[in-house]
C-alpha cells in the first residue's frame, strides 16, 4: 500500500508555517469536519457526478473490462499486428492515458522493435499544434505507409470539442485517402446514447466504448477513456482497478488520522487558506511518475479553482498545482522553493523499490578521491539520499512538505494513487464548500473559439473578442 508521511507539515517541524498538531486531535473541529465529509461522500456515492467512485466495482468494472478487452483483441490484430495506436483527445481525454503509459511502460517503448514491446507504439495527440500533429502522422506513415496497422482512438464524449473534432476530421480523411475503412481502424470512446460523435459512430459503424454518465473527464482515467489505450499497450488494467479498489475503504474512513485522502485534503486546504501555501508542488523522485503530475495538475486546478462557493458567495477558491522532478529540479527549482516566497507545499513522491534496476551500481576504479564516496553505491541509494537531503533542506527553511511513498511502481500502486487523489479532490471540494465537478470558467474560451472559427450561433462571441482585443500601438518590434 501507499503510505503518507506528513510530519513536515506541522508546526513542531516548520514553525509558524505549519499547522499546530493539536488541530488533528480526534476530538477537535477538524476531525468532526472530516467525519461529516466522509458521511456526505458515502451518501452521494454513485449519484450525480460521483459515479467515478464505482468504476472499480461491478457492474461497471465487469462491463468495461469485458468490452475493452474484446476490442483490444480485435484491434491488436489489425493488419496482421497493430503497429501504432494514436489517441485523439485533450484534457481528461488524454492526460490520464499519457500518465499511465509513462508510469507503466519503459520510456523507450516507442523506440523498441515490435517483438520487444508489450503492444503497439502509442502517440497521444492532445493539441492542434500543426507541426506536432503532422510529425506524429508522418511517424506513423513511416512505419506503416498504407495505415494497415494503425488504430486511431478518438476520445470525446460529445464530439464537439474543437481540438479533438479537428484531429478526427483529418484522420477520417487520411484513412479514406489511403483506402482504409474507418470501421477497421477507429475506436471511439464517447457518449453511449447521444451527441455528435455518437451520431457519427452509428453512421460509419465505428467500434465504440462508453464515457459513462456521471464521470467527468478529469475523473475518467479508470474508465474506457484510459483503459483501452493502456490495455492495447500491454498494461494490466485488472491490476489498475484492483489498486483503486484497495484504496476505497481507507479513503472512506471517518477518522482523520486513518484516512490518507482526508488527511491530504485537510493539510493542503488548511495550509492554503490559513497559512498562505497556495502553490502545491508535486515532485516525484522517479521519472516514471513525472507525467502523473500532469494528470494531478488538471484534477486539482479544474476541480478546485472556483469563483463562487455553493452558497453563491464569491470566494476565488483554489490552489495552483505545480510539477517538478527530483533530482532534476533540485538544480532548477529548489533555490526558489527554499528562498523565494514561502507559499508552497512540496509533495514528494518516493519509490522504495525500482525492481530489476534497484541494484544498478556505480562502478569502482575511477581513481578520483573526491568521487570515491560514490563507488559501489547504487543509483537508487543516491536518488533516495537526494530526496532526503532536499526534504531536510526544506525543513531548515521552514517550508512545509510531505511524502507519498510507493513500495514500487506497478499497475496496482498506480491505481491506488489515482483513486487516492480523486478522493483527495472530493474531500477538498467539501472542505472549500465548492462544486468540484463543474468547470464554468472553461466555457467562455470554448464559445469564443467557436465564434472566431465561424460557427453559427456564436457571432456575439466573435464581436466580443474583436472588441476586447482591438488593434493597438503598444507593440515592440525587434
Amino acid at each position: 500500500m501507499l503510505t503518507l508521511e506528513y510530519a513536515n507539515c506541522l508546526a513542531d517541524r516548520v514553525g509558524a508555517h505549519g499547522l499546530d498538531a493539536d488541530v488533528l486531535h480526534p476530538s477537535g473541529e477538524a476531525a468532526a469536519a472530516i467525519s461529516a465529509a466522509a458521511r456526505k461522500l458515502a451518501s452521494t456515492r454513485g449519484t450525480g457526478w460521483e459515479r467515478w467512485r464505482d468504476l472499480h466495482r461491478d457492474p461497471m468494472r465487469a462491463e468495461h473490462t469485458r468490452d475493452v478487452l474484446a476490442l483490444v483483441e480485435r484491434f491488436r490484430g489489425v493488419g496482421g499486428g497493430c503497429e501504432n495506436i494514436v489517441v485523439l483527445g485533450i484534457g481528461g481525454s488524454a492526460l490520464g492515458n499519457i500518465a499511465l503509459q509513462s508510469a507503466l511502460n519503459p520510456p523507450t517503448h516507442n523506440l523498441l522493435p515490435r517483438e520487444a514491446r508489450k503492444g503497439p507504439r502509442l502517440f497521444v495527440v492532445d493539441n492542434v499544434d500543426p507541426a506536432n500533429f503532422a510529425a506524429v502522422i508522418d511517424c506513423c506513415l513511416a512505419s506503416d505507409p498504407k495505415l494497415e496497422r494503425t488504430v486511431f482512438n478518438v476520445v470525446s464524449k460529445s464530439g464537439e470539442t474543437a481540438e479533438t473534432a479537428a484531429q478526427f476530421m483529418f484522420i477520417r480523411d487520411l484513412l479514406r485517402r489511403h483506402g482504409r475503412k474507418g470501421a477497421d481502424h477507429v475506436v471511439a470512446v464517447t457518449d453511449p446514447a447521444r451527441g455528435t460523435m455518437r451520431k457519427i459512430c452509428d453512421a460509419e459503424n465505428y467500434a465504440t466504448l462508453p464515457v459513462p454518465d456521471g464521470v467527468g473527464g478529469r475523473f475518467s482515467v479508470l474508465s474506457p477513456v484510459g483503459l483501452f489505450s493502456a490495455a492495447m499497450c500491454g498494461i494490466d488494467i485488472a491490476a489498475l482497478l484492483d489498486g483503486a479498489a484497495s484504496m476505497d475503504e481507507p479513503t472512506c474512513r471517518e477518522q482523520l488520522d486513518k484516512n490518507p485522502a482526508a488527511m491530504l485534503a485537510f493539510l493542503l486546504v488548511e495550509l492554503g487558506t490559513r497559512k498562505g501555501k497556495t502553490n502545491h508542488v508535486m515532485m516525484p523522485y522517479a521519472n516514471a511518475l513525472y507525467l502523473m503530475a500532469d494528470w494531478y495538475r488538471q484534477l486539482w486546478a479544474e476541480s478546485l479553482g472556483k469563483k463562487s462557493d455553493k452558497d453563491g458567495d464569491t470566494v476565488f477558491a483554489g490552489f495552483t498545482p505545480v510539477k517538478a522532478l527530483g533530482t532534476t529540479d533540485q538544480h532548477s527549482q529548489v533555490q526558489l522553493y527554499r528562498e523565494g516566497p514561502n507559499d508552497k507545499v512540496i509533495m514528494f513522491l518516493e519509490v522504495a523499490d525500482f525492481g530489476p534496476h534497484q541494484g544498478l551500481t556505480i562502478p569502482r576504479g575511477l581513481g578520483v578521491e573526491a568521487l570515491t564516496y560514490l563507488e559501489g553505491r547504487t543509483m537508487a541509494e543516491l536518488l533516495t539520499a537526494e530526496k532526503r537531503a532536499t526534504e531536510y533542506a526544506l525543513l531548515e527553511s521552514q517550508r512545509p512538505n510531505l511524502t507519498i511513498r510507493f513500495p514500487k511502481i506497478d499497475a496496482f500502486h498506480v491505481g491506488q494513487f489515482i483513486y487516492l487523489w480523486e478522493m483527495v479532490t472530493a474531500y477538498a471540494g467539501l472542505l472549500l464548500n465548492i462544486d468540484a465537478y463543474d468547470q464554468p470558467a472553461v466555457e467562455l474560451g470554448k464559445q469564443a473559439t467557436f465564434g472566431l472559427m465561424g460557427r453559427a450561433g456564436f457571432e456575439k462571441h466573435l464581436r466580443a473578442v474583436n472588441a476586447a482585443l482591438a488593434p493597438h500601438t503598444r507593440v515592440i518590434e525587434s
